[in-house]
């Protein structure tokens, strides 16, 4: 039995782990994949408040190492269910079951890849999956965007006031994005809309450096210098649904104070519905999971 089950160890899973040791909290934590989930893979992280550069590997380890000092325990296992009995939660994972008088989950979500050859070999060396987190380094650089959907629209945008030329590249004929976004897409010269076009392939030996395209006027290549995949994100909360509900896009409903509906029950960083998804944000979410979970069970009566 303890106090707190933390499902996930990324930012905001070792960040609420952090804060629920420091309350004086026993507290599980269980990964199923890699400590310092995205952010570990992530070849340098420069917009973390007050560090200039970092490796994600350091950033991981870092955080990692903060709350294990404290005393979190870490199990290696993924959560497949959740359960809730009166005041009781449980998470079972394929080694077992675990029990807690709240949980927190923060399982983070996945990029989803384009499937085309280059991606994972040039992923982090020009193939990136967020265009806030890594902008910068492609400042007065060639790039290209591909995807037509809001995230799309949104980092072309971004990445306009970072470089002379940013390709759009969409699938279709039309983009699916909110109708103010397609509009300030257009409106922006430096943005090349490029329609009814499919990348092929990833071209580059150290680092991107073309795009090979097909579109109307057939197959070409497309020479940048680094290229951004927006075709979404995709959560994995079916483990979790029932007892919990999941929005239209498969997240997990609760507000800036991470609570769902179901109470005793958290959600942290990137797995729940919200607009931003950055490593602060994350950060901020697992500190804010942790001292709700603390409220919560200060206020329940004891097991």
């Amino acid at each position: 039995m303890y106090d707190i089950i933390i499902v996930g160890g990324g930012p905001a899973g070792l960040t609420a782990a952090l804060y629920a040791k420091r309350a004086g909290f026993s507290t599980l934590l269980l990964e199923g994949g890699v400590l310092g989930g995205q952010a570990a893979a992530t070849p340098d992280i420069e917009n973390w408040p007050g560090t200039r550069h970092i490796s994600g590997s350091d950033f991981a380890a870092n955080l990692y190492e903060q709350s294990r000092a404290l005393g979190a325990e870490l199990r290696l296992e993924a959560a497949t269910a959740l359960e809730a009995e009166g005041a009781l939660r449980r998470v079972s994972t394929s080694a077992g079951r675990y029990e807690a008088r709240c949980v927190i989950l923060a399982n983070g979500v996945k990029r989803r890849k384009l499937g085309v050859p280059g991606e994972e070999r040039l992923a982090g060396r020009g193939v990136s999956y967020c265009a806030t987190c890594d902008g910068n380094f492609f400042r007065g650089k060639e790039v290209a965007v591909v995807g037509g959907g809001n995230t799309a629209l949104e980092d072309a945008l971004y990445l306009a006031a970072l470089c002379p030329k940013v390709h759009l590249i969409h699938r279709r004929e039309r983009f699916t994005g909110d109708a103010h976004l397609v509009d300030s897409v257009r409106d922006v010269a430096n943005i090349r809309r490029c329609m009814d076009t499919r990348v092929l392939e990833i071209q580059g030996e150290a680092s991107v450096s073309a795009l090979r395209l097909e579109g109307p006027r057939g197959a070409h290549i497309l020479p940048v210098s680094g290229v951004f995949a927006a075709v979404g994100l995709i959560p994995d909360n079916e483990a979790f649904a029932p007892p919990l509900e999941l929005d239209a896009y498969g997240y997990l409903q609760a507000g800036c104070d991470c609570r769902t509906p179901l109470p005793g029950v958290f959600a942290a960083g990137d797995t729940r519905s919200k607009q931003l998804r950055q490593l602060v944000t994350a950060a901020a979410d697992g500190a804010t999971a942790a001292f709700q979970a603390g409220l919560y069970l200060h206020e329940m009566q004891p097991v």
